[in-house]
């Protein structure tokens, strides 16, 4: 082995975990047992440790460290200010040059000038005890030399990220005795790229499970891709199970930049793997588990027809996942009861997710268990098979979203995250609202029914979906809806990698529409020529506030009492214009069903401010206009609104009932107090319908008591225009429409 500061993959194996960490130390073994590993070398722990004492920085660093991390300020600034000092101090020279000449070596193996990956590799990263693992960063396609030094000084700057300077505290570690290796390895280009787990992951069962997918494997790992799925018997090689997946986005290297982008037309339907790579893979897993003795997650990438493994790393829940998997029920044992938020029975493996870190873990089929989930969360809960909250009522964010993945969700447990544990095995009834532990025998996915053409009912009053997430379009419009009653512009701009202000700051403006565009247009696409309402941006500054640019969002004791909706919309008009810039690019392009719905809105100056800037963005001619009624000031004022000049109105019920009721909608202590149905809140709603349809104004609902069918037969009889539901409540509240119509119909002969 060399001097200890840099060492090659090659020299190092599973005994080297505290010099070169457990990413490090993983690929040195599997290169030793000859499997197909990218080259690299790795900068050791105790290069990094050289860089603190010689540096000078290290009783300066640990002081910085020693604070309050339940202070989410101090926090913040230790993580600055560690990080601050660390990339301002000077690499010594002995190990800059390490480096440099490895790189170099690297180069000269390969032929030509590579490009690299530029991973954290902690040094206790693999071990049970260390789930801080994830919090170091991960730096893809460097080039030179320069760069490479500069990234590796970036991989030790990670190791002072709030989040590992937290779990650090509250774990006990002592920030002087943790130290970081970083591996550098050759990237793959890959044309396609995956993972596969060397025994299921959630059953236990002897088969080799791959995931797949075009491009890099990041689309794979983040969840930003639905890849195909393949099931290998261990025993007789045989596929037990191919699930091929539209795949409509992949993840590519263009110049030194990995970026997204659209899978062509021909490839999104297609199988990703042949069957002899297939079986290649599964060689490779057998021979991986052989070797380590114990089940392996396994990162694995294909360039020009060569397999190479990337990564492995032991199944941590696999044995307690056996365990449970053995609890035979006799009797069904309720362990927790909540709030039903998304219909179906579903089993699975409890995943735990208390930070965004945590996110990776949540395999196809799990059940996502945390405290409330957030826009960021969503890729995770596409793969989940459930979820469960400790906070919430029916109109959270876990609620609505886990409706439109179709998923079984119970909300509002109060302490899911404290009693359940990671690899336990529960089923959720997302109807009644209860847990069970273990595997109950007549769980299974729920299906999703859609209306076929056939069978489509004609109701006087048009049936239209909710849609949040872009993903979900397509599931949305195989309902036959007449259309979409609210498009939630916030989860497409909270998808994305960056604050509007951030893009905004980096005069990025064109780049931000383009993004908008792009996620409007799925849904404009799936639904034409039906009208698509698009509610401009509504989010909490919450729920912004983790976004990479948003740390200087405000922080208010009660976001859904404060600066969203249009209030937010007329303060930062910048932002305002480009929303109405992104919906003006798609009318041009022939999309003429699109109407644009203000949310929030409490007095009728509001509305008339909103359309002056319209005006000048030249749209409010081309476009419908409307407001959602839901907060009680609009519902009283409606005729005023009405005088303003409107084309339709939405109630959203969900902030109307919390408004007029003081129930604050995701507090479950007093969820039981929420009802849509209250006499004063259909009072309002009642007064708003009665008044649009005096002047001829379109009425909507687009709160969750749409998806209620006694709601919607009653809002029939008041004469609304249209019902927008939740995706799988369209067919339910279309039947209850229709028996609604005819009731009325029958009645009126009767009368006669």
């Amino acid at each position: 082995m060399s001097n200890g500061m840099v060492v090659w993959l090659e020299e190092v194996d599973i005994n080297d975990v505290p010099l070169v960490g457990g990413k490090g130390a993983s690929l040195g073994e599997m290169i030793r047992i000859e499997l197909p590993v990218p080259g690299g070398f790795v900068v050791t722990s105790y290069a990094f440790k050289r860089f603190l004492l010689e540096g000078g920085i290290a009783d300066k660093l640990f002081k910085i460290l020693d604070v309050n991390v339940d202070d989410d300020k101090e926090l913040k600034e230790a993580e600055a200010k560690a990080k601050k000092l660390v990339l301002d101090t000077k690499i010594p020279a002995n190990i800059e040059k390490e480096i440099r000449r490895y790189y170099k070596e690297l180069c000269k193996r390969e032929g030509e000038e590579v490009f690299v990956a530029v991973r954290s590799s902690a040094t206790a990263e693999d071990l049970p005890e260390a789930s801080f693992a994830g919090q170091q960063e991960t730096f893809l396609n460097i080039k030179g030399e320069d760069e490479v030094v500069d990234a590796v000084k970036k991989c030790w700057a990670s190791l002072y990220g709030a989040r590992a300077i937290y779990y650090r505290m509250k774990q006990g570690f002592d920030h002087s005795k943790v130290y970081i290796a970083v591996v550098v390895q050759k990237m793959v280009n890959a044309e396609k790229a995956g993972v596969m787990f060397t025994t299921h992951p959630s059953t236990g069962e002897q088969v080799v499970v791959i995931e797949a997918a075009w491009g890099l494997g990041e689309s794979v790992v983040s969840g930003s891709v639905s890849p195909d799925l393949y099931v290998v018997s261990k025993e007789d090689r045989r596929i037990l199970e191919e699930r091929v997946s539209k795949k409509t986005t992949m993840t590519i290297r263009k110049g030194k930049k990995t970026i997204e982008k659209e899978v062509p037309p021909e490839l999104q339907e297609k199988k990703v793997l042949s069957n002899d790579e297939i079986m290649r893979l599964v060689d490779f897993a057998i021979l991986i588990e052989e070797h380590y003795g114990k089940p392996q997650d396994v990162e694995w990438a294909i360039e020009k027809n060569k397999i190479y493994i990337v990564q492995s790393r032991p199944i941590t829940t696999l044995k307690k996942q056996e365990k449970e998997d053995e609890v035979e029920i006799e009797e069904e044992k309720v362990i927790l009861e909540g709030i039903g938020a998304s219909p179906g029975i579903v089993s699975g493996v409890v995943k735990i997710i208390r930070e965004m870190d945590d996110l990776g873990k949540i395999e196809h089929g799990d059940i996502l268990v945390t405290s409330m989930t957030t826009p960021d969360m969503v890729p995770a809960m596409k793969r989940a098979a459930g979820i469960i909250t400790d906070e919430g009522g029916l109109t959270c964010h876990a609620a609505i979203v886990s409706r439109e993945l179709g998923c079984p969700a119970v909300v509002g447990t109060t302490n899911a995250t404290q009693l359940l544990k990671d690899g336990m095995v529960v089923t959720i009834d997302g109807e009644r609202g209860v847990v069970y532990l273990g595997k109950v025998k007549e769980a299974k996915k729920p299906e999703v029914i859609a209306t076929s053409p056939q069978t489509h009912l004609i109701t006087a009053t048009e049936v239209k979906v909710n849609v949040s997430i872009v993903e979900a379009a397509k599931r949305a419009a195989e309902t036959n809806a007449d259309g979409v009653g609210l498009l939630r512009i916030e989860h497409m701009i909270l998808g994305l990698e960056k604050h509007p202000k951030l893009y905004i700051k980096e005069g990025k403006h064109d780049e931000y529409v383009s993004e908008l565009v792009k996620r409007i247009q799925i849904v404009a696409d799936a639904f034409y020529p039906k009208p698509v309402w698009i509610r401009t941006l509504d989010a909490p500054t919450d729920e912004f506030r983790g976004m990479k640019g948003g740390e200087d969002e405000p922080r208010e004791p009660n976001p859904m009492l404060g600066w969203r909706g249009i209030r937010r919309d007329l303060d930062e008009v910048e932002h305002f214009k480009l929303e109405l810039r992104a919906i003006k690019e798609l009318i041009e392009r022939g999309y003429t069903n699109l109407g644009i719905m203000l949310p929030l809105v409490q007095h009728p100056k509001e509305l008339r401010e909103a359309k002056q800037i319209m005006e000048e963005m030249g749209i409010l001619d081309k476009v419908d206009v409307g407001i959602m009624v839901e907060t009680p000031a609009s519902a009283i004022l409606i005729d005023e609104f009405i005088k303003d000049g409107i084309d339709f109105i939405s109630l959203g019920t969900n902030d109307l009932t919390q408004y007029t009721l003081a129930v604050d909608r995701n507090n479950e202590n007093v969820a039981e107090l929420y009802d849509e149905m209250h006499p004063a809140v259909m009072r309002l709603i009642e007064n708003v319908i009665k008044e649009c349809r005096k002047a001829g104004v379109q009425s909507s609902i687009c709160g969750q008591a749409g998806s209620n069918p006694k709601m919607a037969a009653k809002l029939v009889e008041l004469g609304i225009t249209s019902i927008s539901a939740n995706i799988d409540a369209v067919e339910a509240v279309r039947e209850a429409v229709y028996r609604a119509e005819q009731k009325l119909l029958i009645d009126k002969v009767r009368e006669r």
